[in-house]
Order: structure tokens, then C-alpha cells, then sequence
């Protein structure tokens, strides 16, 4: 049986482990030179036929969110 000690402790109200994973991944993202050709293939998706398709996958993604969330523009 494994040690209770072993297993992953809850951190109640923001998991701050996964926020510093997730900051080190956007950090080396940013560092690894890919934002610039990441942002010019989106804009190119908003300039073609796939716009509606984007469209349609965030207002399915909103549909899940909280009440709140449903109204944010981004």
C-alpha cells in the first residue's frame, strides 16, 4: 500500500503547483520564438471560411461556462 504522504496534497483554493507548471510552459513558449508565427496562422484563420468554424466551437465552449463567463468578449 502506498504512503498517504505520497499522495498528492490538496492546496484548497488555487492549485499553485499547477499554476508555476503552467506559467513555466507559457514562459518557455514565449521564450521558444513560436508566438509570433502562432499569431499570424490565428489571424489567417479569422481571415478565411474556418472564422465561422472558430466561432461556432466558442460559442459551444461558452455554452459550458458559468453564467458569467457566457457574457466575457475576448
Amino acid at each position: 500500500m502506498a504512503n498517504p504522504t505520497d499522495a498528492p496534497r490538496n492546496e484548497g483554493e488555487g492549485n499553485r503547483t499547477a499554476a508555476k507548471q503552467y506559467n513555466e510552459a507559457q514562459r518557455k513558449f514565449v521564450e521558444s520564438g513560436k508566438v509570433e508565427p502562432a499569431a499570424k496562422d490565428a489571424e489567417r484563420a479569422l481571415e478565411t471560411d474556418e472564422a465561422e468554424e472558430l466561432k461556432r466551437a466558442e460559442e459551444k465552449g461558452r455554452s459550458h461556462a458559468r453564467p458569467h463567463e457566457q457574457e466575457r468578449e475576448i
